[in-house]
């Protein structure tokens, strides 16, 4: 199932459809599994981040793939599901980097950091093994993909 969903999420139509539709609905599942299911965990895992809205000031909630670390971090990707923009939520995270995690049903407040040079390179080596699609992304959105860590922080 797997490489039937990589090709779908690859295509410019499920770009054009995907963000009406996937992130409401997996927040509706977050919601009803208490915060332990996102719809695409059955590909990759996936989060739900709570960043605080860059113009509003609101929290925002918006389910992402991300790769977790051993350090207990998670990397995500502003891919936007390859659009020409910036997803909101990476805006929201250069403007205010603390932000929260919802991992599977446990919450961590996280900070969050834009990773550049050598090592953006390095972890965007590893989201392309993980994820291949970023590669596309990148290219049909013309423009570099947003990279961030988002680490644990004390409370």
């Amino acid at each position: 199932m797997r490489p039937f969903f990589q090709w779908l999420a690859g295509t410019r139509g499920f770009a054009l459809v995907a963000p009406k539709i996937v992130p409401p609905l997996d927040r509706l599942v977050n919601r009803l599994s208490g915060g332990r299911v996102l719809m695409g965990d059955q590909l990759l895992p996936h989060l739900l981040l709570t960043t605080t809205g860059s113009k509003t000031g609101q929290p925002r909630q918006s389910p992402l793939a991300c790769m977790p670390q051993d350090d207990g971090s998670f990397l995500v990707v502003g891919s936007n599901f390859g659009r020409d923009r910036h997803p909101a939520w990476s805006g929201n995270l250069l403007k205010t980097p603390q932000a929260t995690v919802n991992f599977r049903g446990r919450v961590t407040p996280v900070t969050a950091t834009l990773l550049t040079g050598d090592e953006r390179e390095q972890a965007w080596q590893a989201l392309v093994r993980f994820w291949p699609l970023y590669q596309g992304y990148t290219e049909r959105s013309g423009r570099e993909l947003r990279v961030f860590r988002l680490s644990p922080r004390q409370t």
